[in-house]
Parts: C-alpha cells; sequence; structure tokens
C-alpha cells in the first residue's frame, strides 16, 4: 500500500522551494508570538491553552493541512501529469495511500511539532497544555490530510475550498456556532486534548468516543473516496 516513489515524487513537489516557504511561515509566527507572549506576559496556563487552542488549532494546523493535502495531488491532476503517474503499474489505492501518508507526515511535521516548541515556551508544558495541544494537532493532521487529499482529486479549486473551510467553518463556525462545532474537526480533536489535560483548560463540545469514531470514519471515508475518484479518473482518460 506505499511506493517509495510514488512518496519521493510528493515529497518534492511539497517541499519545493516555494511551498517549503509558504509552510514555514506559519510555524514560524506562531514560535515568534509565543515567545513575545512568554516576554511580557511570563508564565500562564489559561494564556498558554488560549494561543495553542485559538491560532496554533484553529488555524495553522488547517491550513497546513490545506497545503499539503491539496498540494499531494491537486498540482498533478491540474496539470495533467497525473496521467504519467496512472500509466505506472501502481495500484490506484497504493497512489491515494502514498500521498496521504506523505501529506499527513508533512502536516505533524510543520504543525504539531511547532505547537509543541511553543507550548513549552509558553508555559514550560504546565498542566500538560503543550503535549495535549500536540496529540489534538497530531490527529488533526490525519483527518486534514485525508479531507483535503480528497478535495484535491475531486475538484480543480481545492485550495479555494480547502481555505474556506478552514478559515470560514473551522475557525469562525466551527469556534463561535454550537451546531458547527459538532461537525469541526478541530472539536474532535480537542476531545483527546481535554482528556490529556483533564482540568478544564481544554474543553470540546464533543465526547471522546465520538471524536475518536468520527476522526477515524472521516479519515478512512475520505480516503477511500479519494481512491475510488482516482480510479474513474482513470476510466475517463482511457475513454
Amino acid at each position: 500500500m506505499y511506493n517509495p516513489t510514488v512518496a519521493r515524487l510528493t515529497y518534492r513537489a511539497l517541499l519545493g522551494r516555494r511551498r517549503a516557504l509558504i509552510l514555514f511561515v506559519l510555524p514560524a509566527l506562531l514560535l515568534v508570538i509565543a515567545a513575545a507572549i512568554r516576554a511580557f506576559n511570563g508564565a500562564d496556563d489559561q494564556v498558554a491553552a488560549d494561543v495553542l487552542g485559538g491560532f496554533a488549532l484553529a488555524t495553522m494546523v488547517p491550513l497546513i493541512g490545506v497545503i499539503a493535502g491539496t498540494g499531494a495531488i491537486g498540482p498533478e491532476i491540474d496539470d495533467g501529469s497525473i496521467v504519467y503517474l496512472l500509466a505506472k503499474p501502481v495500484k490506484r489505492p497504493t497512489i491515494i495511500f502514498t500521498k496521504l501518508i506523505v501529506a499527513v507526515a508533512v502536516t505533524m511535521v510543520f504543525s504539531a511539532l511547532p505547537t509543541l516548541l511553543a507550548g513549552f515556551i509558553l508555559n514550560g508544558n504546565g498542566q500538560q497544555v503543550a503535549v495535549a495541544y500536540t496529540v489534538a494537532a497530531l490527529v488533526a493532521s490525519i483527518a486534514y490530510s485525508a479531507l483535503f487529499l480528497l478535495l484535491g482529486t475531486v475538484s480543480r479549486h481545492a485550495v479555494v475550498i480547502g481555505l474556506v473551510y478552514a478559515l470560514v467553518w473551522e475557525a469562525l463556525f466551527g469556534s463561535l456556532i454550537s451546531g458547527a462545532k459538532t461537525l469541526s474537526v478541530q472539536q474532535w480533536a480537542l476531545a483527546l486534548a481535554e482528556k490529556v489535560t483533564g482540568d478544564g483548560l481544554v474543553s470540546s463540545e464533543v465526547g471522546l468516543p465520538t471524536a475518536i469514531a468520527l476522526l477515524a470514519g472521516v479519515t478512512v471515508a475520505a480516503t477511500w473516496f479519494a481512491g475510488h475518484k482516482l480510479r474513474t479518473l482513470t476510466l475517463a482518460g482511457e475513454e
């Protein structure tokens, strides 16, 4: 289910000079913000939770997921180069699964690791805040990568749709409207962070069992449908 050649090509596409610069911007901004807050405000558990929840998990993780998830396959479909990959004796589910693994790895490195570092800068991991939000960032990276990889497979406007989802649904509606919170990857990830801290610093609108089921279900369903769409694309090209 994992093809090293496909993985290498995907890593090369995602970590090209221009895209890599974009990937570094948000983590660097998070670390700068964390350092400034610690310097002027000192260590504060609630402030650390607010910063990691409001910027890292609500904004940085989904945006990086958009870049990695859509960038893993979208550009190849847009410019037609996917045809050369599909002509190789590689199963379509293997292509999708490999690209998902690469997208997840890139999203985790550029979101979960900076979240952990920012948490230690903000309050030295007091009340396990840094670890809690790192766990949330890790699981959210998987779900976001699968969702945005699917978007990159089914739409030529995947980046725009992904940005609308990340900035409008997750960051705005998913934080303010109770009904939307239940259908938010951010809230599902927060359920795990809440379990790690367990002292009221982190709260989620979704219970832990439901959150785990939804995270797993969305990831599996999005990955399967992306593979199905890629098979359909192949048949259309052959016809």
